[in-house]
């Protein structure tokens, strides 16, 4: 796309952000070219909806189009791509999350890591309940207003850390990067599973099932028996909520270290 556009010579899109539209049309009015009954907000809300029942694959304009009753070209009078409002409803649903309030009264060295902790299970939340957020995120630039919000506050809380400015990305990507991995895979794992009509504990065992009839796999379940069962939980939901709090602890334990080995040794 950027290619094509350049070959044209038009400027590269960057973000909707940046291009003027996510500004665009505020009230419902008609005349003056503005489509009678539309929004940005309500145009941005039927595209999540759309996305969460249908997912990213099969979206498309004329789809969103047919859901608002309007025409197509009714949605571009606040848009001008199909990716523009992707963008916007990729920042919508980063609104959703509840972020800690910044209180330089309350905050303290041992607050930030409950702090963290919340922020890490409402990641993980969002990317789980909109499985269509994770491709986006990994492809806009994320600079919508809620997005700035969240990285914002993922920022104010690893500064109470106490770790040194230079590691403070590295602790934000150790952090963040894990939660979108686990959140992504969660959430497509779920997915999985509405699709082939079973729950996740169905599908898990008959996932397991057939791979035990897998004579090439059967010695790799049989070598990992011993770590399932230590693993603990008796449902999919259980084992998956204790690999990730136990996953996010040694997270912020390694925070902890690195915080202390660069104290200064009296």
């Amino acid at each position: 796309m950027v290619k094509a556009a350049q070959r044209a010579g038009r400027p590269a899109r960057t973000s909707v952000w940046l291009e003027g539209k996510a500004s665009r049309g505020g009230g419902s009015r008609g005349g003056g070219g503005q489509p009678s009954g539309l929004d940005r907000g309500r145009i941005t809300e039927a595209t999540v909806r759309l996305l969460d029942a249908e997912g990213l694959a099969r979206f498309s304009m004329r789809r969103l189009a047919a859901e608002l009753n309007v025409t197509a070209m009714s949605v571009y009078w606040y848009v001008d791509t199909k990716d523009d409002l992707l963008e916007l409803a990729l920042d919508a649903v980063f609104g959703e999350m509840r972020l800690p309030v910044a209180d330089s009264d309350s905050d303290s060295d041992d607050d930030w890591r409950d702090q963290l902790r919340a922020l890490a299970t409402e990641y993980r939340a969002l990317l789980v309940r909109h499985p269509w957020l994770s491709p986006l995120a990994g492809t806009f630039l994320n600079i919508g207003p809620h997005s700035i919000d969240f990285s914002l506050a993922v920022q104010r809380v690893i500064r109470l850390t106490g770790l040194p400015a230079h590691g403070q990305m590295g602790a934000i990507s150790a952090v963040f990067q894990f939660v979108y991995g686990f959140g992504t895979i969660e959430g497509h794992f779920i997915e999985r599973c509405a699709a082939a009509g079973m729950s996740q504990d169905e599908y898990f065992r008959h996932a397991m099932s057939a791979v035990t009839r897998s004579p090439e796999l059967s010695e790799v379940v049989h070598r990992s028996a011993d770590l399932m069962e230590a693993r603990g939980g008796d449902t999919v939901e259980e084992m998956r909520e204790r690999d990730f709090a136990f996953a996010l602890e040694m997270l912020i334990a390694g925070i902890e270290a690195m915080v202390g080995r660069d104290q200064p040794r009296s």
